[in-house]
């Protein structure tokens, strides 16, 4: 006998919803939202599962990973068309969603997210590491450029090691802004080093890459760029044309 599993995740506690071919409700009840939980609870309750599906989400990923290693159908439904399909029922619990997500993986009726591969994910929170770093060190400079600017002190563009120089040749000893921005430059200082460190392995990693480097002979894309396309589109068979890549 054919068994649909829905999923309500939450940070803690996961509602479990198991429906059979019919509709049918077999099994309705809580676990922790951890996959060796889920997998004892779903392997027991539901040991001819069809179907394993819950929405896409912070904790998706990792879910969809850990359960497929013992083998279980699980589909990552797409949460926007999710939300349309549980928003027509009267009550809405997490005990219901669970049975709502359990009644579109029986009938079909959901989109599935392709989730990406963990090599892709890994590299994408490096880039994103990286995006964030850059983004603070901008932030300094401008917040200390904004101060300097207000005593009449200006110096042209730099970034890094020229950037902290200038500001410490502006800041005599005895300037009454520098107990105040050699925190800051102090701070610039560690960021600069951390970024360079990702900046390194983001190299090696476009390096290591043959889609990469040849990404990288098109004019005007580099190696952020490229190796960010190569890993936002990770498997390239999940699109039907190259028209729509861009979507």
């Amino acid at each position: 006998m054919k068994q649909y599993v829905g999923l309500d995740v939450s940070q803690k506690e996961t509602s479990v919803c198991v429906v059979d071919a019919e509709g049918r409700v077999l099994f309705e009840g809580k676990a922790k939202s951890t996959p060796g939980s889920l997998a004892m609870l779903i392997h027991k309750r539901a040991p001819q599962a069809e179907r394993v599906g819950f929405e896409s989400g912070a904790m998706a990923s990792w879910l969809w990973h850990e359960l497929r290693r013992v083998d279980l159908p699980v589909v990552c439904i797409d949460a926007r068309h999710a939300k349309a399909a549980l928003s027509v029922r009267l009550n809405k619990s997490d005990q219901n969603d669970a049975r709502g997500l359990a009644e579109l993986v029986r009938v079909g009726w959901f989109r599935e997210v392709r989730v990406k591969s963990e090599e892709s994910q890994r590299i994408r929170s490096i880039l994103v590491a990286r995006s964030r770093l850059v983004s603070i060190r901008r932030d300094i400079e401008n917040q200390i450029r904004s101060m300097l600017k207000e005593y009449g002190l200006l110096f042209s563009r730099a970034i890094g090691s020229r950037f902290r120089q200038w500001v410490a040749e502006l800041l005599e000893d005895g300037h009454r802004l520098r107990a105040v921005v050699e925190p800051l430059l102090s701070l610039h200082d560690k960021v600069c080093g951390e970024q360079l460190k990702l900046d390194d392995e983001v190299r090696r990693l476009a390096r290591a890459d043959e889609t990469v480097k040849r990404l990288m002979t098109v004019p005007g894309v580099g190696v952020v760029t490229a190796l960010t396309f190569r890993h936002t589109i990770d498997d390239p068979s999940r699109f039907r044309s190259a028209t729509t890549v861009g979507a």
